[in-house]
């Protein structure tokens, strides 16, 4: 049976046609890429649209980027978030890094598959990256405490989208004593709000405004 996007479509409404093929061709990308190199774990890639896709898309029910927006994806491993939202927004720019090169080897072929002009990814760590974004996304890399001096200053000054620059940064579990040891001003979103699945009942987007 061929996998394809009907889970994406039940959530996200108007797609172009573009954005289904886009979206129906993930499946078969990541299957091949992934049996090559490991980016997503085995077990999970019948999971593929809910547990990778559609969490990527979890920050897309909290913001609706304006065209021009500037995000930067760090640790993006095989491409999550920033490739289902690189297709979700086709007019933004999207800066997917990993410090290790065969995942970006996985980016850089998934996007060129899909002719997502709008994604440049980069074997770099997040402290190498030199130009300012409106948004930082992530998921689950490492702890708010950790993760925030990696991307401390790479914010433009002004803010172009209905809530100000910042993190957006998707993450499962009690975050309370993480958000609390990282001093940060964070705000939890919760994933179940938008996404009727199990998985997603402890799921969240923690935004941290800049």
């Amino acid at each position: 049976m061929e996998i394809k996007s009907e889970l994406i479509q039940q959530y996200f409404k108007g797609l172009s046609e573009q954005q289904v093929a886009r979206f129906d061709q993930l499946y078969a990308l990541y299957s091949f890429w992934n049996a090559q190199i490991n980016v997503i774990s085995r077990k999970d890639i019948d999971e593929l649209y809910e547990r990778h896709i559609l969490h990527s898309l979890g920050i897309a029910k909290f913001i609706n980027f304006t065209p021009g927006t500037k995000v930067l994806d760090v640790g993006t491993g095989g491409g999550f978030p920033g490739i289902p939202l690189a297709i979700l927004f086709p007019d933004v720019h999207f800066h997917l890094v990993d410090s290790i090169g065969k995942k970006i080897k996985v980016v850089t072929e998934v996007a060129a598959a899909l002719g997502l002009n709008n994604v440049k990814a980069s074997h770099l760590r997040a402290e190498q990256v030199t130009d300012k974004y409106d948004f930082v996304v992530s998921r689950a890399v490492t702890r708010l405490i950790d993760f925030y001096p990696w991307v401390k200053g790479k914010f433009s000054k002004e803010s172009k989208n209905a809530i100000p620059n910042g993190i957006l940064y998707l993450k499962g579990g009690d975050l309370k004593e993480e958000i609390t040891e990282s001093r940060l001003k964070a705000e939890l979103y919760p994933l179940s709000d938008y996404f009727t699945e199990e998985f997603f009942e402890t799921k969240y987007v923690v935004y941290i405004p800049q």
